[in-house]
């Protein structure tokens, strides 16, 4: 197949995963616009290197190694430089949820954030965004074991923060 077909089809399979990708790409960031920042450069370099893809293997996987790869290789660059952005208070939210469901799933989520980064990357793999974890240890570069771990004290670490004992 020739490359400029080859990087077609990889660029059309590759929107199916953008929901997939800003899910786990908020884990990693924390920040929505880091996120949708994050993705957007995965998906940039996924289409520029598409020839790369090896047809027949896992996409997603691939998607999220190279999302991986680029925040890991965007906080290095950013532990070396400092910005303003800790002092602005645009970023603040005005008014606070009301609804009870919405405070139970923002506490979650801070406490899921609050996780060591090997271990909240590991819980938003397995349980949030539903891979095996197979999967999740060849984006992790780790053994299987080494996941079921990690997501088991995530679990357990989540839980004592949302009942106080952490």
């Amino acid at each position: 197949m020739p490359d400029g077909e080859h990087r077609t089809l990889v660029s059309d399979q590759v929107v199916t995963f953008i929901p997939a990708l800003r899910a786990y790409g908020r884990s990693l960031a924390r920040n929505p616009d880091d996120a949708d920042d994050l993705v957007q450069e995965t998906l940039t370099k996924a289409i520029a290197r598409a020839e790369l893809f090896h047809a027949g293997t896992n996409l997603r996987a691939w998607l999220f190694t190279i999302m991986r790869n680029t925040h890991y290789s965007n906080w290095a660059k950013r532990a070396r430089e400092t910005t303003g952005a800790q002092d602005c208070v645009s970023g603040e939210v005005i008014s606070q949820p009301t609804q009870e469901w919405t405070v139970r799933g923002t506490e979650l989520m801070a406490a899921v954030n609050r996780l060591p980064e090997h271990y909240r990357e590991t819980l938003v793999l397995v349980v949030m965004l539903g891979l095996s974890y197979e999967e999740s240890s060849e984006i992790c570069h780790c053994a299987i074991g080494t996941v079921k771990s990690r997501v088991a004290r995530a679990r357990s670490m989540v839980v004592d923060d949302l009942e106080g004992n952490a």
